[in-house]
Parts: structure tokens; sequence; C-alpha cells
């Protein structure tokens, strides 16, 4: 079973956490501070550090800039809460790979430890391809098929990690955005949900999006990818069939005061994770790239 490792100073929510971290079908660790954490993690290490921000000695900013030199392949999910949202936007830049509301914590944590894992196990063994490769291209087409999203990112990300494009952080991050990406394109752009009815009622949301799946117009629309991967770029193009929006009206990912608003998270983080986003045909449409490193140099 996969460990993760709590850091808070609040021992009521160390406890919220852990059990919501049992609930997961994962084992919880302990530390009240960022100090005590890398201790712990020195001598035998976590597969997800969950951390709050705001802590005595060492806080989770510090925490997740120190994991970055001294155990860079640790993800780092954040905690956040009213008043600690400045330092998650600093934490996310610094190079934690996701964040989740302690107010959702039960909600969403189940399905982020899964896509962050998921990520952290995929084989690291073909990065040598890069030296040789020239440009994967693909495309697909999704409807509502049950773990599709998920399928195709880890495919996805197997094309990064053969070019050796990323770091683990950096595969994480680009998991998430893609994840993100397709989410809002599937429940947003084709079933036409609305973020702020899943903040009020959970189950009406999932049964309203179960509903559509299987009506028209919603059931007849798809979710279209292409992708492009070379030595020194990746794009991806995700477009949906639905009637657009105005994305001039999606929030400022850059101000803090954002970042716990029942809607504009996953653009949030596309934006943060990220190189470029840019969106066409009236919001339906959005193109996403991130710069790889370097190009190989190619054997004689």
């Amino acid at each position: 079973m996969p460990t993760i490792l709590i850091v808070d100073d609040s021992l009521v929510d160390r406890r919220i956490a852990g059990a919501c971290v049992e609930e997961a079908g994962a084992i919880p660790q302990y530390a009240v501070n960022g100090r005590q954490a890398l201790e712990l993690i020195s001598k035998s290490k976590p597969d997800i550090v969950l951390t709050d921000l705001q802590m005595p000695e060492m806080d989770g900013l510090e925490l997740v800039c120190s994991l970055q030199i001294e155990s860079p392949r640790t993800p780092v999910i954040l905690m956040t809460a009213h008043g600690s949202e400045a330092g998650a936007v600093e934490a996310l830049r610094a190079g934690a790979v996701s964040y989740i509301p302690k107010i959702n914590l039960k909600r969403d944590l189940s399905l982020t430890l899964e896509t962050v894992l998921e990520t952290v196990n995929a084989s690291a063994e073909r990065r040598r391809v890069r030296s040789f490769l020239d440009e994967i291209t693909a495309s697909f087409t999704l409807g509502y098929e049950r773990g599709a999203p998920q399928a195709l990112v880890s495919y996805l990300l197997d094309g990064l990690e053969q070019l050796g494009f990323v770091n683990d952080s950096g595969m994480i991050q680009t998991g998430t955005a893609l994840t993100e990406a397709l989410t809002n394109a599937i429940d947003h752009g084709n079933l036409e949900l609305d973020s702020a009815l899943r903040e009020s009622d959970e189950l009406t949301y999932r049964e309203l999006k179960d509903e559509r799946t299987n009506m028209a117009p919603y059931c007849e629309r798809r979710v279209h990818v292409s992708v492009l991967l070379t030595q020194s770029k990746a794009t991806f193009t995700i477009r949906d069939d639905g009637v657009g929006f105005d994305p001039s009206t999606l929030p400022d990912p850059n101000a803090p005061e954002n970042l716990l608003l029942p809607y504009g998270r996953g653009v949030m983080l596309m934006k943060m994770f990220m190189d470029t986003v840019e969106f066409s045909d009236r919001g339906r449409c959005v193109t996403m790239s991130k710069n790889g490193p370097v190009p190989m140099e190619r054997a004689p």
C-alpha cells in the first residue's frame, strides 16, 4: 500500500486528513511541520507528501522548496484554506503537483492521489528513445467511456517519458493539466455542467452528469484531442462540441484570491503547469504547450 506523509501542525486536521488517506486505501504517516517532515523523509521516503501551508518552524512553501533539492522525486500535494492562497500559488510554482481545499478533502483526495500515484509509478526506462526520435503525432476522439481520460493521459505521459521530456514533478504537473483540460471539455463543455452546482450539491451534479450522457444533444457530443510531441516541445489541442464560453470571464490564475473559487480551478492549474494555454473557437478549443529540454545530440 502507498504511504502518504501528512504534514500539519493541527492535531484535528491531521486526524481528518489521516482518515481520508485511509479511506483512499493508503497508509498515513504524520509530521507537525516541514522540518520534522524532512527528517522522516530522509529515513523513509513516502509515496506522496500531503502538506498544510501555514506551520511553525518550517511552513509548506519552505518544505516544497527543500524537497525540490533533497528529494525531487517526492510529489507534494497542498492542503489549502482561506488565508493561505498566496502561499499556495508560490508553492505550486516551486514544484507542488496539485492542491486540495481542506473543505473538499474528503471529496477530492482519493481521485487526486490516484492521479498522482499513477504518474509516479510510470516506467522510466525508455528515455533513450529521445536521442533518435523526430516526433510523435496522434489524434483521439472520446465520448463518455468510463476511465477514458485517465487512460489517455497515461498514454500521453508515456510519450513524454520516452522523450525524457520532464522530471517526475513535471510529469505529474503535466498529467494534472491534461486531466483538468479533459474534465473541462467533457463536464463543462459537452455536458454543460456548472461548477457551482458541484460545490453546492455534489449528488445532484453527478446525477445530472449521468443523465446527460444518455440525453440528446449531449450524448452526441465528443472530445477531440490532437498531440504533437517533438524533442523540444509538446503541444496538446483539446476541442469539445459544446456551445462554448467567453474565455475572458475566467479568473486570473495569478491572483491568489481566486484559488478557492468554486470555478476556474482546472484552468488555473493548466496555466500554472503549462508554458502556454490559449483558447479559441469561442472557448471550445484549448491548445496547451510544454517546452522540453534542449534536444539531445543524435548518435553518429
